[in-house]
């Protein structure tokens, strides 16, 4: 217990440091007083104007930007069967290999959003009576968006949305988590149980309802130099996620539709906003610059942006400037992407698929989000540089220790401006993509379908069709019937699903969508324990080159990987959060 409280009092040492350092004594106080040993007391730190936003905007630092999971540019791609990454020894691999337990943890989020969730609960109880002055931060304000008790409630809105998406990460990995709505203090019994899956996923959503009714509708709302933070349909889209997860099998074991209902729901409230649409350049969704708007209508929420060359250095080809390509897609994830002549899955015999030619007419995003084997130079990419695969090229497998192990490299996030290893280097502002509109529209028909079924086949191959027709997409619509022979035909809830299940993986692939969804569709046991598979390229002459498949790595899955293991040294903390099941 007295560790456990010395944990609790090193957070608070750590949550209050960020705002006093740094800020001048008189700054602070309003009313020209000292404590009797000069230091500032908590009433005259949130008394002062500046105080209360700087706090608000620290608990946004909580957020993570997840291009780099063990410090050598590891993504959660590589730990299901989306990739495989070339540092064999990475710590990611403690997902593949069996090894994966209390003591011997990744992605090990538990303390960092406690933290956060601690932030925020200051924040909520501290904000009302701060000495906050009024600001101009939307776009249109009203004079009564500018009094004092608007703008409290306004940031207010902002902690609550941030409280529920740390709850959510939480939940997500564990299973569930202890509640805390209140500031702790070291006189708390601070060794509580978990509450019930139920219980959070209720609490998260009465946090995203507090965050809605205070917050802008989306980003264009706030001023511009306020962009990036919370917004209502950011909180929506948190709902809807979360009431998705609520009512897949892995929570929902006996299928009760009226969740799938309150998922698809909340999915189409949102919608119904119009307030955000697809992007036209799928390729730009994730990149910042001077071609792209830094909050472009599809995305709801990110991360503050990275503002270098690094996620290009850790995941190019090995040729471009001495890369280290770590991400390596699968084969398993390559074959997931449709033809693009007839719509059809590479399996179907009337897909007009060709082993022989096996990139050729595909669905233009396996372009876009993967890097293979090219006799031209690949437009745009880095100086129009060519990507050789094939065994003996440049960036075959088995040129160095870090070329492929697939026979793929990673293309989605990497940004074509970018230049390292240069005299002179050009970097790149991109930040980690939390919520973006194609992941609604992909929710909706997915809870949609579940609760419904074919009753609302036009609503469901409607959201659908809208992804799949983006500029520079344009993939056939999925249609009931098929006079034309183009465009797969989905008329059944059963084919629904499994369109449904490939759209989101073809679209959301690498950002961190698949190893989560494979695991709420309780199907991981099955699919994650499949060998990985890649394309070993052999160049017979000019442009010549024949293709066999073969398998890089087996992978092991237990039952008990479903949710993260609670790390021994939190356990140790605190007994009573119990163990997961298996570890």
């Amino acid at each position: 217990m007295k560790t456990m409280k010395k944990y609790l009092l090193f957070l608070l040492i750590i949550a209050a440091s960020f705002y006093i350092a740094g800020c001048s004594k008189d700054k602070f106080l309003q009313d020209g007083s000292t404590t009797s040993d000069g230091s500032l007391t908590e009433a005259q730190e949130w008394a002062n104007p500046d105080f209360a936003r700087n706090f608000l905007n620290n608990i946004y630092s909580t957020l993570q930007i997840r291009y780099d999971l063990d410090g050598s540019g590891a993504m959660l791609a590589s730990g299901c069967d989306e990739a495989v990454n070339s540092n064999l020894n990475s710590s990611i691999n403690i997902f593949n290999n069996g090894s994966w337990g209390p003591v011997r943890t990744i992605d090990d989020v538990y303390t960092n959003m406690y933290l956060g969730i601690h932030k925020a609960n200051i924040f909520l109880a501290k904000a009302n009576g701060s000495g906050i002055l009024p600001a101009a931060e939307l776009t249109t304000s009203l004079p009564a968006d500018l009094t004092y008790d608007a703008q409290i409630f306004r940031i207010r809105g902002e902690a609550f949305f941030l409280r529920a998406f740390f709850e959510f990460e939480l939940v997500k990995r564990y299973g569930s988590m202890v509640i805390i709505t209140k500031n702790l203090t070291t006189n708390d019994n601070l060794d509580l149980p978990r509450n019930t899956f139920d219980e959070c996923v209720n609490e998260i959503s009465l946090d995203c309802d507090s965050a809605i009714a205070r917050l802008p509708l989306n980003t264009a709302a706030w001023a511009t130099n306020n962009r990036g933070r919370a917004t209502q349909t950011a909180a929506m889209a948190l709902k809807a996620r979360l009431l998705l997860y609520a009512a897949s099998p892995q929570y929902n074991p006996s299928g009760d539709v009226t969740r799938w209902q309150k998922a698809a729901d909340a999915a189409k409230a949102l919608i119904d906003k119009n307030a955000h649409a697809l992007y036209n350049s799928y390729s730009n969704i994730f990149l910042w610059n001077t071609t792209n708007s830094a909050y472009n209508t599809e995305v709801i929420f990110a991360t503050q942006t990275l503002n270098d060359a690094s996620v290009e250095m850790a995941n190019a080809p090995i040729s471009f400037d001495g890369a280290t390509g770590r991400t390596d897609p699968s084969q398993n994830i390559v074959d997931l992407f449709e033809m693009k002549t007839t719509g059809r899955p590479i399996g179907d015999a009337a897909s007009g698929y060709s082993a022989s030619a096996p990139y050729t007419n595909r669905d233009p995003r396996l372009g876009f989000a993967v890097l293979y084997n090219s006799p031209t130079a690949t437009t745009g990419l880095f100086k129009s540089k060519v990507v050789e695969t094939f065994i003996g090229g440049k960036d075959g497998i088995g040129t160095n220790n870090n070329a492929t192990k697939t026979g793929y490299y990673l293309h989605k996030f990497l940004a074509d401006g970018a230049v390292w290893n240069s005299s002179s280097n050009t970097n790149v502002r991109k930040p980690w993509v939390l919520f973006r509109y194609a992941e609604v529209l992909l929710n909706y028909a997915e809870a949609l379908n579940e609760a419904q079924g074919t009753a609302q086949t036009t609503q469901i191959l409607s959201a659908l069709n809208t992804i799949r027709a983006r500029t520079g997409v344009a993939m056939p619509a999925l249609q009931t019937t098929n006079p034309t022979g183009n465009g797969y035909v989905a008329n059944t809830q059963a084919e629904l699903r499994k369109r449904i299940h490939n759209e989101r993986e073809v679209e959301l692939c690498f950002e961190e969508h698949r190893f989560f969804d494979v695991r709420r569709w309780k199907e991981a046991d099955v699919t994650f324990n499949q060998p990985i598979i890649g394309m070993q390229i052999t160049k017979s002459s000019a442009g010549v080159y024949t293709y066999q498949t073969f398998t890089v790595e087996n992978r092991t899955f237990a039952a008990k990987n479903y949710l993260y293991p609670v790390s021994q040294t939190e356990l140790n903390k605190a007994p009573n959060l119990k163990q997961n099941p298996g570890y």
